[in-house]
């Protein structure tokens, strides 16, 4: 057993008992290097990731290679989601050194003293091939350049810092700079980058890219009352949508999606689950239900909240991280099939309706690339309808048909080896999937699903906050790691969000201490928006202060927005302050690049045309049936809370919206930014105010 033995990470436990002599990130391992002047091998990924499993079964398992590792460098071992701060770090340092994406695995070789990198990669072979060295030819290369170049790597490690600093923002703009100009240009840029046929953005390896998804859906409701409503917007929307659920990217046996597809049909994925995608297309699949009423997206976002609570929900009331896309050493084993292997499991009549609907009768779709095995992945190539045409029989009998087919084959899979299940909570990916729960059982009218997001926020407020601060992850009883402002800005944004299915007075003060330790810890109080990490954090290479949407939203997008509706449901301004200075703080950013901005597309959206802001006061069933009315159709700048009359120690904001003295009735105050109307005691007053 190495160093790693002591750690809670599923993906460092995994590393061991390789013959690496591994390290965590700690202050001990650096300084071992320090001591020996040894340079550091940085190796960072995580459990989910297949290219990491074939490096470490080539190399680190290697005790050859381990022999070269360990005699010239300190090697330390990164879960790149526990500690997203170093990520972030070196994959920036990554592609200022090799000009070009980095990935994972991410192989970084780092000076002793003070952790600047002078020469890295991703995935290295175990022999020359792709056109690539060996990786004991890259050790011993690296090591002698380290030994025979001292002055060129202080030199490279001077201008990898300067270029760093290039990287912040420039000043704050005016407040009397921010306009609606970003949020025109994303649409002109998203309608070019559209795939006009199969839906998404760009060509392959295609993501799913929900932020764009959500923010084309808010600006065709933005655009609803104009002259011409942007219906395209709504199109390109719904189109990725629907081709996304009928693409192999989505689990049609189980539910739930992958990270991404690596051709630009969403045929085959690259299999691995991960909750933070899924927690978002939960919400998006709700809403298009919402607007379209489609019963399809019904149907996948009631798949994908099913195999949530059913897969991915820990015993605590949390969710873990992510399903392996590995199984038996094979990525995609798991769930690709042979149609003999169906016939074997499903009744002639079920197969009869099954080959054509996913293409069974088609030839195979997926090779698995290390194993050369042929076989078939499941994605939608006919319609329900196709197939009642082709096989003489009604809808309704080929739907009854594939549900008995699907379920014959999800418990055929379910007996399988499963996928590896990275076990541990993350606390902002709960938040992601609280925020998803949420929506789509107010959307859906399921109150499990607005229990299971009640009952995560309970767990992450009695386990992952220690002394009034947030940490970032949990396993094994162990909550560790200093919270990061995605911790607090999507667990702010989704306990914001659950207050309007269900409303908490203490999940209330949780978003408020949660707004008070954003300000307190995070921001940058010159120039406005927020750091990556707290102030009383590890001091790195380099302090990030994250603008854009990557993999997940941006946490000063969503910090923005959540701040402000936290604000003004509080009538307190310094949320919405805070919220005005990290707009001004990116606006550069928003103008050159607004499609990589949506998350503060629609922070900056919020400011200048505030929400609709619904309060309730009242009987807490008449107004749950009120709120169920005025949150109907999809408005995502509508924020409808329905608050108990009996409700105690409220915030003074909200205690000043007083309920009716009829125990029966309901008081509706209705609000635009900090502005509030009379209070109106009818449902027919409310709505009729909004037509």
């Amino acid at each position: 057993m190495n160093y790693l033995a002591s750690e809670t990470s599923p993906y460092l436990l995994q590393h061991a008992t390789n013959p690496v002599d591994w390290h965590p990130w700690n202050e001990a391992a650096l300084a071992k290097a320090r001591d020996e002047n040894k340079p550091i091998l940085l190796s960072i990924g995580y459990s989910a990731c297949h290219w990491c499993h074939v490096m470490a079964h080539e190399s680190f398992e290697d005790p050859a290679t381990a022999e070269v590792m360990n005699r010239h460098f300190v090697n330390i071992k990164v879960d790149r989601e526990e500690r997203p701060d170093l990520d972030r770090i070196y994959q920036t340092a990554h592609h200022f050194i090799a000009q070009r994406g980095g990935g994972w695995p991410l192989t970084m070789f780092l000076t002793p003293e003070d952790h600047v990198p002078f020469f890295g990669g991703t995935y290295f072979p175990n022999t020359a091939k792709y056109g690539m060295p060996s990786f004991t030819q890259v050790l011993e290369r690296v090591a002698g350049y380290y030994r025979d170049h001292a002055a060129d790597v202080r030199g490279q490690a001077d201008a990898l810092r300067e270029a760093f600093r290039q990287l912040e923002p420039g000043g704050s703009a005016a407040a009397s700079a921010l306009n609606g100009q970003p949020l025109a240009d994303f649409r002109e840029v998203t309608g070019q980058q559209v795939d006009r046929e199969h839906g998404g953005f760009g060509g392959a390896p295609k993501f799913p890219h929900p932020t764009t998804i959500d923010r084309l859906l808010r600006h065709w409701r933005g655009s609803a009352h104009e002259q011409q409503p942007d219906k395209d917007a709504l199109f390109f929307a719904a189109l990725t949508l629907k081709r996304m659920a009928e693409g192999g990217i989505y689990d049609h046996l189980g539910g739930g999606f992958c990270r991404y597809s690596v051709d630009r049909f969403w045929t085959i994925p690259h299999f691995e689950k991960m909750l933070y995608d899924n927690g978002p297309l939960l919400a998006l699949y709700a809403q298009m239900f919402q607007i379209s009423g489609d019963e399809s997206f019904r149907t996948v976002a009631r798949e994908t909240a099913d195999w949530v609570l059913r897969e991915m929900r820990s015993p605590d009331g949390g969710f873990w991280s992510s399903l392996d896309a590995d199984s038996e050493g094979e990525e995609g084993k798991f769930y690709t099939w042979t149609p003999e292997q169906v016939r074997e499991l499903v009744d002639p009549d079920e197969y009869a309706v099954l080959a054509p609907r996913f293409g069974l009768d088609q030839p195979p779709n997926f090779e698995e690339p290390h194993h050369h095995v042929r076989a078939w992945h499941l994605r939608v190539y006919q319609t329900v309808e196709q197939v009642a045409e082709g096989t003489g029989q009604p809808v309704s009998t080929v739907r009854r048909l594939l549900m008995s087919g699907r379920s014959k084959l999800l418990a055929a899979r379910n007996r399988r080896v499963w996928p590896g299940l990275d076990d541990k909570l993350l606390t902002s990916w709960n938040a992601l999937m609280i925020r998803g729960l949420a929506i789509a059982g107010r959307v859906l009218d399921r109150p499990d699903l607005v229990d299971a997001a009640a009952a995560a926020v309970d767990f992450l407020r009695a386990s992952l906050v220690v002394e009034g601060q947030v940490r970032a992850t949990f396993k094994d009883g162990r909550a560790r790691l200093n919270g990061y402002l995605d911790d607090y800005a999507f667990l702010l944004d989704a306990v914001v969000e659950l207050l309007q299915a269900r409303w908490n007075t203490a999940h209330l003060r949780f978003a408020i201490q949660l707004a008070d330790g954003l300000l307190e810890r995070f921001e940058d109080r010159e120039n406005g928006g927020f750091w990556f990490t707290s102030h009383d954090h590890e001091i790195l290479l380099h302090r990030s202060k994250p603008l854009a949407d990557e993999a997940v939203p941006s946490g000063n997008g969503v910090a923005a927005c959540a701040l402000a509706r936290l604000g003004y449901l509080l009538v307190e301004t310094r949320y919405l302050d805070a919220a005005e200075r990290t707009l001004r703080a990116a606006w550069r950013g928003l103008q050159e690049f607004p499609h990589g901005h949506c998350s503060l597309l629609n922070a900056l959206d919020e400011y200048l045309q505030p929400p609709e802001l619904i309060v309730l006061r009242g009987d807490a069933r008449e107004a749950d049936r009120w709120a169920a009315t005025l949150g109907a159709a999809y408005n995502p700048r509508r924020l409808v809370f329905a608050i108990p009359g009996d409700a105690g120690d409220l915030p003074a904001g909200i205690a000043s919206k007083a309920a009716p003295p009829a125990p029966s009735s309901v008081l509706a105050y209705v609000c635009r930014g900090t502005t509030c109307e009379s209070p109106l005691d009818s449902l027919d007053g409310v709505t009729g105010r909004f037509t």
